[in-house]
């Protein structure tokens, strides 16, 4: 496979071109033809579709039902929280022509629905019997993102889920900001095989309108923090101006309590940092659109039939196991280019298969997130091979676990700080209560607080900043 195809800067060099490289070359997006846009390839759809399922199995356990909602919002909704707008205001594309005539109120190109789905839920909204209302939508969202703009990472349009639940207690709402954080969480470590951090947003960086956000949050390879997926408190901030209101069992009318929450395909980048490698993708077995590739091995047309006809009987066990295989019968390119083509795109493993393992009742059996390669019998392959996605799964969850937790530093003082910020450290740092003192440190060093876990708070240390007592000790990175 020549330097063309193939990914032609190493990811310890220059990760941001190892990176884009690879989203092109593995097929999973390309580039559109209007700036800021990709188009998703099946194999990143296939991918987006795991993470998907996974999330609305889940979701539909704890009784949240799937709706959809329009992607044109008019001004006047979006000026009804004011906090909210504001905020959004600099991302927002608007569409102010309608053929050849001008549209009186302005439309905005979705950046998120609060908005929409809250006119929407005062019109359903009527006594404590419609409550809790949870509803999640499978849409994209457009934010204007044209001049940094990477695949999956931050597009001017992307695909995402956003639920929006409005409850008639308090206690019961904020539970469910609880819930779903773990819901995220497991389905971002059980199946893209990537550890988290999850906690609190601080109150410079909470969603806009929220009372709180918390947040789930990884370091990838390069230093930089990503924002795997967030859940909002809203209180009673969008139902008072937006007028969500019910009757309870006395007749009393009441404001209802309101979350929303929401991961995108940016879960997608992530996984493909947190994994990938100088030969292309690798991919977690339970989101691989394929798990089990079979390749051929043969000279002759007596070897092709014989052993095509083994192959198509392997790929038939797995099939009938519920186990994702491929047959790789192309003429046209040869077995080397086929062994780096499928690593390339990351397939978990790879079959080999030629005469001398048939005459030997053997196949030669790769793994791809760590080449390990190995010969077993052809009567157990497919038990094997069951067996191997799940250890695969595991091993590359303990690697990064090892990673994250090996760049995690606790620290006291700003040198310090800086220093290992440098460095692509995931910095635990005390901080007094002062709002200035995250916004300087922020200006300083482009690291902003990611996450306040629980059991953080330490009033026994000094401000890393400003010296004086700290109040809590959050977790410190630069960020996508």
């Amino acid at each position: 496979m020549g330097k063309e195809i193939g990914i032609t800067v190493k990811k310890s060099e220059d990760f941001s071109e190892w990176y884009t490289q690879l989203v092109v070359k593995a097929e999973l997006a390309d580039y559109a033809p209007v700036k800021g846009l990709i188009v998703l390839r099946p194999d990143g759809y296939s991918i987006w579709e795991s993470i998907k399922s996974s999330l609305d199995e889940k979701l539909s356990h704890t009784g949240h039902r799937n709706g959809f909602l329009p992607v044109l919002i008019p001004e006047s909704l979006l000026g009804k929280e004011k906090d909210h707008f504001t905020g959004f205001n600099p991302e927002v594309f608007w569409v102010t022509r309608s053929g050849d005539g001008e549209l009186g109120d302005k439309l905005a190109l979705r950046p998120t629905s609060e908005t929409l789905a809250y006119t929407m839920y005062a019109k359903w909204i009527r006594s404590w019997r419609d409550l809790p209302l949870k509803i999640n939508f499978w849409n994209s969202a457009l934010r204007a993102e044209i001049k940094a703009t990477k695949p999956f990472l931050r597009t001017s349009e992307f695909l995402w889920q956003e639920g929006h639940t409005a409850h008639a207690e308090r206690d019961e709402a904020e539970k469910e900001v609880i819930d779903i954080l773990e819901i995220y969480k497991k389905t971002v470590e059980n199946e893209l095989a990537i550890p988290v951090i999850t906690g609190k947003k601080s109150e410079k960086e909470k969603f806009v309108g929220a009372v709180y956000t918390l947040t789930m949050e990884s370091l990838m390879p390069d230093g930089k923090a990503l924002q795997m997926g967030t859940t909002h408190f809203l209180g009673q901030n969008f139902s008072k101006p937006f007028e969500v209101k019910y009757a309870d069992k006395n007749n009393v009318e009441n404001f209802v309590w309101q979350t929303s929450w929401g991961v995108s395909w940016r879960l997608i980048g992530g996984m493909i940092m947190v994994h990938g490698d100088d030969k292309g993708l690798v991919l977690p077995p339970r989101v691989a659109p394929i798990q089990v590739v079979i390749i051929p091995i043969y000279r002759s047309n007596e070897e092709k039939n014989m052993v095509l006809e083994k192959s198509r009987e392997i790929k038939q066990e797995l099939d009938n196991r519920k186990i994702r295989a491929h047959l790789d019968d192309r003429d046209q390119v040869t077995p080397g280019f086929k062994f780096n083509d499928w690593e390339m795109k990351g397939v978990p493993i790879r079959i080999e298969l030629g005469p001398k393992d048939l005459e030997h009742d053997k196949v030669v059996f790769v793994r791809r997130h760590n080449q390990l390669k190995q010969e077993y019998p052809i009567n157990i392959v497919v038990e094997i091979i069951i067996k191997e996605l799940e250890k695969i799964h595991n091993d590359m969850f303990s690697d990064a676990q090892k990673i994250l937790d090996e760049r995690t530093v606790t620290l006291e003082t700003y040198d310090d700080f800086k220093s290992e910020l440098d460095k692509g450290m995931l910095i635990k740092a005390p901080i007094c209560d002062n709002p200035s003192c995250e916004e300087k440190i922020k200006e300083e060093t482009g690291a902003d607080i990611r996450v306040i876990p629980d059991g953080c708070d330490d009033d026994d240390s000094k401000c890393i900043y400003c010296g004086d007592q700290s109040k809590i000790r959050p977790l410190f990175a630069r960020g996508y």
